[in-house]
């Protein structure tokens, strides 16, 4: 598929609950692939920790295994092993300058596991350009959310295409 870049493509969706916030994750993740990066952006407690948690405990399930998934926020970067791929699950909060993500190891896995970085910002111009990104933020009760999708490469199209035909909704 040539990842030519388009004009960004963007999907906005409300999640009422917590649990709205994990069916989107959870329906994501068979999406993903080796080399797919899913950027999440948003201030602390807009929910890209429990998006990532429930994203990784799908694909884990969907292998027969359940594991503790705790945030990587003091570790960085937590890696999971599934059959035939990695998740790397990447928190850079706690990174002041792009070069220290360099020195995770990341931009090989970008084109070699399936990574979910919170804090891209951190990255700087380093962040691939293939990215699907998802941005996270509060809504207008405290437990409502609000997600902006996009993608900049027609990988993510039909992705997104069903996002917006909310085929993502009560997904188990």
């Amino acid at each position: 598929m040539n990842d030519t870049a388009l004009p960004s493509l963007s999907v906005r969706l409300d999640l009422p609950t917590p649990e709205a916030t994990a069916a989107l994750a959870r329906w994501l993740a068979p999406q993903l692939r080796a080399g797919d990066v899913v950027l999440l952006d948003g201030p602390i407690g807009a929910g890209k920790s429990h998006f990532c948690r429930s994203l990784i405990q799908s694909r884990l399930n969907a292998l027969g295994r359940s594991e503790d998934v705790p945030s990587p926020t003091y570790t960085l970067v937590q890696v999971y092993e599934l059959d035939g791929v990695d998740i790397w699950h990447a928190d850079l909060y706690r990174l002041s300058a792009a070069d220290e993500a360099a020195e995770l190891g990341l931009d090989e896995a970008f084109d070699t596991a399936i990574c979910l970085v919170e804090w891209p910002d951190r990255l700087g111009d380093t962040a691939p350009d293939k990215a699907l990104c998802v941005h996270l933020s509060t809504g207008t009760g405290p437990d409502e959310r609000r997600a902006r999708i996009s993608a900049q490469v027609p990988r993510w199209q039909t992705v997104l295409d069903a996002l917006a035909a909310g085929e993502w909704r009560g997904h188990d």
